[in-house]
């Protein structure tokens, strides 16, 4: 595989410069860092040694969602003048990016709009959502990197992040989706849930060689449609399946119904199943290694990557020939008369639960490709989009029940009651909307910019605070 070469071949033992691959870090550092307590200027007589223990020291504190990379240009020696440096700030505005889009897609859930839909305006509501978990859970992996390179908790770190964020998806969130208490009949297993389990089994793929964890997320993102064929027979037999349950996590999610801890409940809805995902996460972790090149090398390897991905996607759809089990077709009359989803959007609609191989060709490539164009990004709107992307964590724990809230006052002002509806089990186990309810695309606009406006002062203080605070429970949030 080209990734797999990618990561062989990008590995040298030292740079043109005489710079080994471990000291790349510390001496970009040495050349500006931003990291608090740590100068950036070294004496002559002050040993290598000594300067990476010092790096190390400031750095403890900052954890996995806040990779901080800092690059610079070729250094000869360490006592050199201080060299042109650039932030890797594509990331974090990747990462705030589609924190933002993402909270358009949860606007809808309370809006009574579909999931998608025949028309352009629909379809690309929803659609355009699509890249979002690809983003973050990729960007997760690769901020585990990141963190492991700092320090030598990783492993337990991300055992108990993990766990952490499962709880949180379970009681918190789960809470603020439907502001009611029926937890004995409805959880629902979403992305926060995926991030905390594949955490976990990350834990144990960071001690495998990095060609070996990125092979393995290569292989499951590319190889688990081979199942497709069998998944309607998988179904069938699956309330008499012993193992349904373990089905219906690692793979098959929501399709079999929930996962049923007791007769009178409760029940698990899982919307986001292990496969592909935990893939994805292993891919984001190897991908690390490309974004801790020198900028030129790291521009080119991601081109080369998400052009490629997206040149995939385009021969394995626009063929049918692999990678969803759901093929597209040409705008056809369907059997009761109305005309099917045009072909442009039949074409787009990969399937994401399961994320399909086509769905993550069709959102990863280019995501990847834009990095190196956004490494440079100025202006207000882009500190804005990175400040969110540096504590998605709290926007997304802030911006469900925010979210939930201004439905509850949208409905007061537009049928004078707040709908009951609003307190069904919302977004999964919720009935269809009632009757006059359903909102315009204009007005589920509107609410997700002041959703956005409103994030915006409270992400803004809280990355105040982690800027500037060591304490160490910050970074499990």
């Amino acid at each position: 595989m080209i990734s797999l070469w990618l990561l062989h071949s990008s590995n040298p033992e030292t740079t043109s410069a005489g710079a080994s691959v471990e000291e790349r870090p510390f001496r970009a550092a040495l050349a500006g860092s931003r990291l608090k307590g740590f100068s950036p200027r070294a004496s002559p007589n002050e040993t290598f040694a000594s300067l990476q223990r010092r790096k190390c020291d400031s750095i403890s504190n900052h954890g996995v969602f806040q990779m901080s990379t800092t690059v610079a240009a070729a250094a000869p020696v360490i006592n050199a003048a201080p060299a042109t440096t650039s932030r890797i700030a594509s990331i974090d505005i990747i990462r705030g990016a589609v924190m933002v889009i993402m909270a358009i897609d949860h606007v809808r859930v309370y809006s009574g709009l579909p999931a998608g839909g025949p028309t352009f305006g629909i379809f690309f509501t929803r659609w355009i959502t699509h890249f979002c978990a690809p983003a973050f859970i990729f960007l997760a992996g690769t901020s585990i990197f990141f963190y492991a390179r700092k320090h030598a908790d990783v492993s337990r770190f991300l055992i108990i992040r993990g766990l952490w964020l499962i709880l949180l998806e379970l009681t918190i969130l789960r809470l603020a989706w439907t502001f009611n208490f029926d937890f004995a009949h409805y959880e629902m297993a979403g992305v926060i849930w995926v991030i905390g389990c594949c955490m976990i089994l990350m834990a144990a793929l960071v001690k495998l060689p990095l060609p070996v964890s990125a092979a393995i997320g290569v292989i499951i993102i590319a190889a688990h449609n081979l199942i497709d064929p069998y998944v309607g027979k998988l179904l069938e037999g699956m309330d008499s399946n012993k193992l349904s349950a373990l089905w219906k996590i690692a793979y098959v999610g929501f399709f079999a119904g929930p996962v049923q801890f007791g007769p009178n409940g409760p029940n698990l809805i899982v919307l986001y199943s292990l496969i592909p995902w935990i893939g994805v996460m292993a891919a984001g972790y190897a991908f690390g290694k490309v974004l801790s090149l020198e900028p030129a090398r790291r521009k080119q390897i991601s081109l080369l990557i998400g052009l490629g991905a997206v040149a995939l996607f385009l021969l394995l759809r626009g063929f049918n020939l692999y990678g969803d089990p759901r093929p597209w077709h040409r705008s056809v009359i369907s059997h009761n008369g109305a005309p099917s989803m045009p072909a442009l959007l039949s074409f787009l609609n990969c399937t994401k639960y399961p994320a399909s191989l086509n769905f993550l060709l069709m959102t990863l490539g280019p995501i990847i490709a834009l990095i190196p164009f956004l490494e440079n990004a100025r202006g207000a709107l882009s500190r804005i989009i990175a400040m969110f992307g540096r504590v998605p964590f709290f926007f997304y724990v802030l911006h469900i029940p925010l979210i939930h809230v201004l439905a509850l006052i949208v409905s007061k002002i537009r049928l004078g009651y707040v709908s009951p509806w609003l307190f069904t089990n919302h977004p999964m186990g919720n009935p269809e909307p009632p009757d006059g309810y359903t909102w315009t695309l204009p007005l589920l606009y509107a609410v997700w910019a002041i959703t956005i406006a409103l994030l915006y002062f409270a992400c803004r203080w809280f990355a105040d605070i982690k800027a500037t605070s060591r304490a160490s429970w910050l970074k499990y949030i």
